[in-house]
């Protein structure tokens, strides 16, 4: 029955089914690195506080993370083409993941080690969310301003050089005295804070890979 609407013809349906809209990757992109950035918000947040409830929150948006991915991925999978270089897309959104799966390894080791947060590990994550909110703009910015895009690739690569200074003056400092079971748990939890920055930086490469494909 027509809804008094005018109907599309037989060749654009045809076409349509043939060679389907493209998907929004760069809102699909932007709206993962809003997720991202929520979660290293929650994970500086916890390293301030030590609040459990924190920790819960950062494990549940682990989940939500995942099912982003999930569905960035079918979407990568199933579409006929793409604005962006396909392994590029998958790069991102893989490592966009590891990022989140890192604040969770964090915080869930923290608490079976009975670890309680300290300067190092709050300066590490404040870097952390630092770079996922340079990589957030950068893009946010691929579908309109790409090249400008590029600065913010750098902005977080530069935010990861200091997670990595942070984690050799930390273990600098962990290392002295002969408590050596405490040793071995704390510097669990900067590796897993070094991992993540890491991830964050591979994110910021693809981000710079990208901006040259494009401009």
């Amino acid at each position: 029955m027509s809804n008094g609407k005018p109907q599309p013809s037989v060749i654009k349906r045809l076409f349509d089914r043939v060679f389907p809209r493209m998907p929004d990757f760069y809102g699909m992109l932007t709206e993962q690195c809003n997720q991202v950035a929520h979660t290293t918000g929650l994970l500086v947040e916890y390293m301030e506080t030590g609040n459990p409830k924190i920790g819960s929150q950062i494990r549940q948006d682990e989940h939500e993370a995942d099912r982003v991915k999930i569905r960035n991925l079918h979407t990568l999978n199933e579409s006929f083409s793409t604005p962006i270089d396909r392994e590029d897309l998958y790069r991102a959104i893989m490592d966009l993941d590891e990022v989140v799966n890192y604040c969770k390894t964090t915080v869930s080791e923290m608490e079976v080690l009975g670890l309680t947060p300290d300067k190092h590990c709050l300066e590490m994550a404040m870097h952390m969310k630092m770079g996922v909110d340079a990589l957030l703009q950068g893009y946010a910015k691929l579908a309109t301003d790409p090249q400008a895009a590029a600065a913010d690739a750098d902005l977080a690569r530069k935010a990861e050089r200091r997670v990595e200074k942070n984690y050799r003056k930390a273990i600098a400092e962990l290392f002295q005295g002969e408590d050596y079971i405490h040793m071995f748990k704390r510097r669990e939890i900067y590796r897993h804070l070094s991992n993540g920055a890491d991830r964050m930086a591979h994110c910021a490469n693809t981000l710079h890979d990208i901006v040259v494909k494009m401009c």
